[in-house]
């Protein structure tokens, strides 16, 4: 699958998001980023974003071009704040500080020891964050990033690349066609 291929699977009601997504997925469109922290971002965000069908084209687009270890940090950064974007909005957004006293009590191992730059998988699970709507979480990785040396311009290409991911995931649920069906397409 090519990115042309992705972007003819989006409904026409959509057409913003095909242009939105050639845009954020090369370097001149993402400044801040190289293109494997371009493609890991939109991998994790295809796997946060929970479609089947998108995720299926995503790994194909970047099976050439990321290793093992950066699909499985994207992997990794997804999954892991599938948990914790969960649990620190809940002690974010609950009106009693006694939850954020006390200890998570989750495992977050992969965090300290991702299999790639940390930085880069701090990115990942910004762009996450953004996604699953954390603002504990997007607060403390922004940070992270920031520190880690990339600037205000490759936060924001992140996000830009959550949201256009996510965007795209949407349109092809309302949609009404299957992964099957866009297959066939």
């Amino acid at each position: 699958m090519d990115l042309e291929g992705i972007k003819n699977r989006i409904p026409e009601h959509a057409k913003d998001l095909k242009l939105n997504l050639s845009s954020v997925l090369n370097p001149e469109g993402a400044p801040g980023l190289n293109r494997d922290q371009i493609l890991a971002t939109a991998l994790a965000c295809a796997i946060a974003s929970r479609n089947a069908g998108l995720l299926d084209d995503l790994e194909s687009l970047v099976e050439d071009e990321l290793d093992e270890a950066q699909v499985n940090a994207a992997r990794a950064a997804a999954s892991i704040m599938g948990m914790n974007n969960v649990y620190y909005r809940f002690t974010h957004l609950v009106d009693n500080d006694e939850y954020a006293r006390l200890p998570a009590k989750l495992r977050m191992n992969v965090i300290g020891s991702p299999g790639v730059d940390k930085t880069d998988f701090e990115l990942y699970c910004l762009a996450v964050s953004a996604i699953n709507g954390c603002g504990a979480c997007v607060s403390s990785h922004e940070k992270v990033v920031r520190k880690g040396g990339i600037g205000a311009e490759g936060v924001q290409s992140a996000v830009r690349i959550a949201a256009v991911i996510h965007g795209v995931a949407v349109a092809l649920e309302s949609s009404g066609m299957s992964a099957e069906q866009r297959a066939a397409a």
